[in-house]
Parts: C-alpha cells; structure tokens; sequence
C-alpha cells in the first residue's frame, strides 16, 4: 500500500512540475493559471475567468484593475446572463454587446475598457490551454476593439500660473490646490502615487518613486527622479506630515497599517476632492477641465513644447 502511495504522489507531482514549468517558460505562472491547467476550476466560461483575474489581481494588490474587471464583469452579466460560454463569445456577440452599450449613452472609450478585459481573458485562456486559439474572436477580420478619442486636457504655463496663485482665502481650496501643483512639479505624478509617497523616497534632494500602475507588469523596474523644487518644499512644510520619519507618509491621508482597499477608498475620496476644488478654480478663472490628470498631461505637454 506505501509503494502504491509513494508511486501515486510521485506521478501526480511530475504531471504538476511538467504543467509549472511549461507556464514558467511562455512567462505566464499563477496559481489560477495551474489550477485551470490541472482541472481544478471551472473554466468554459467567461465569467469564471473574470472571477478569477479578479481575485488574482486582489492577492497581487492591484485593487484599480481589479474594480475594473468588476465593472466590467457585471455590466456584461446584464448583457447575457452568469454563465456565459467562451465559445458564445465571437465577432457577432461583440458587435451587439457594442451597440447595446452604445444605446445607454456610454462612450466609445468605455466599451474599449469592457472589450479589452474579455480580450484580455481570452489571451490567458488560451496561454494556459484552457481554450482552443479558433476560438478567438478579436483582429482583423473580427471584432476590432474601439479606441476612444481622448480630450486634450494640456494647460498653457499662463493658465498653470494663473491657478497656482488664485487665492479664494479658504485653507482648503489652498491645500487641494497646492497638492495639485506638486504632482505637476513632480513630473507629472498621478494621486495614487503622489499620497503613497514617504519621506525615504526623498534621496539627495530627489523624489524617486515607481509608479504603481507599471510596478507590476513591466520587466523593467524604472525610478522615476523629480527635484524637490523650492516650490514642492514649501508644500511639503506647510501641508506634509510634520513627524519626518523615514517611513513616515510624506502627506497624511494614508496610515501605515491600512489595507490596500482602505487606500484605494482615501485615495479616491482625495481625488474627488481635489476635483471639487479644481473645478471652483476654473470657474472662477474661466478655464475648463482642470483636473488631478490635467497636471499629468500638462507636465508632459508643457515639455513638449519646449522641445524636450
């Protein structure tokens, strides 16, 4: 009974070493992938592998992509139901998924993010051999997923100056304003980084950070270096958390022991905020469209234009 035992675990780990190794190869290892690969999930539906990439994103800490693949998710539920099959997912599918999304009033560019997470999930089913590459309904000839035309949100360095010095004499409008600045002054640094900043990522007078929307899925783990301007020290003294620990937060809004839903949540509600300041300042100064991502595109506009 033990030889048989020995004989049977022994069998059952080389077919699991053969599958890690095989997944480890084509750069695509996870858990979820091992266990469609084994059996071990229900996979002949998209919305099982929604499930999945979600938790998988969850456990990875990537809480934004995760509410993206929610949204997504459960908009497509309305459209055909809980348990959709790959195979029912071709060209036509889409195509009427499309307009149906289309008839509600949504743009072209929220179609492009529902559309890209099931395209996404089709590539993953396919690596790990969950389905079969006929199967595949996106490219030329098929379904072409949209691209939504972005507005252009760049500010001239006039209108940048003009909202750095308007002054309504509330603390607050002054305090949202200032954060806007400094993520223009720190090349462009979006919120989710700029709140998760301490005081340890201030090196010889320079911001460096990564940029959490890249962390993940680039091999290349590029530092992004800011100077800290005489502008973005003043911030930093008036707004900053004044306990200048190493590890300490560089603004209060985060507290080390949160978990990452709870930053994504304060994040959030700081961007909204923000907004809602900016939005006061534009009216009064007659500019449109200020927001936390005007700062991104200005930073890398207003280079642009100087010749960079």
């Amino acid at each position: 009974n033990l030889i048989a035992i020995r004989t049977d675990l022994q069998s059952t780990f080389e077919r699991i070493k053969k599958i890690v190794v095989e997944l480890e190869q084509n750069d695509g290892f996870t858990f979820n992938a091992l266990n469609v690969r084994l059996g071990k999930v229900p996979s002949d539906s998209i919305n099982d592998a929604f499930r999945i990439k979600i938790d998988n994103l969850i456990n990875n800490g990537a809480i934004g992509n995760a509410e993206i693949y929610k949204n997504s998710l459960s908009r497509i539920e309305r459209f055909a139901g809980s348990r959709i099959p790959f195979e029912a997912i071709n060209a036509d599918w889409l195509t009427n998924f499309e307009k149906n999304i289309l008839a509600e009033g949504k743009s072209y560019t929220t179609i492009s993010i529902y559309t890209r997470c099931i395209r996404a999930l089709f590539n993953e089913a396919i690596s790990v051999g969950a389905i079969r590459p006929k199967l595949y309904p996106f490219g030329k000839n098929q379904y072409e997923v949209p691209k939504g035309k972005g507005r252009k949100m760049a500010l001239t360095l006039a209108q940048i100056n003009e909202i750095v010095n308007y002054d309504d004499g509330n603390e607050t409008t002054a305090k949202y304003r200032d954060l806007w600045f400094f993520s223009y002054l720190a090349n462009g640094i979006n919120m989710n980084d700029l709140l998760k900043l301490k005081y340890e990522n201030i090196i010889n007078d320079e911001l460096c950070f990564y940029r959490s929307k890249t962390i993940n899925t680039s091999k290349e783990k590029k530092v992004i270096s800011a100077i800290v301007t005489s502008e973005m020290q003043n911030i930093i003294d008036r707004w900053g958390n004044k306990d200048k620990l190493p590890g300490n937060f560089i603004f209060p809004y985060l507290q080390k022991n949160d978990t990452l839903i709870h930053q994504k949540a304060v994040v959030r509600d700081v961007i909204r905020r923000v907004n809602k300041r900016l939005k006061t300042i534009g009216t009064a100064l007659g500019i449109d469209g200020i927001s936390t991502y005007t700062a991104r595109h200005s930073f890398a506009s207003v280079l642009k234009r100087s010749g960079a």
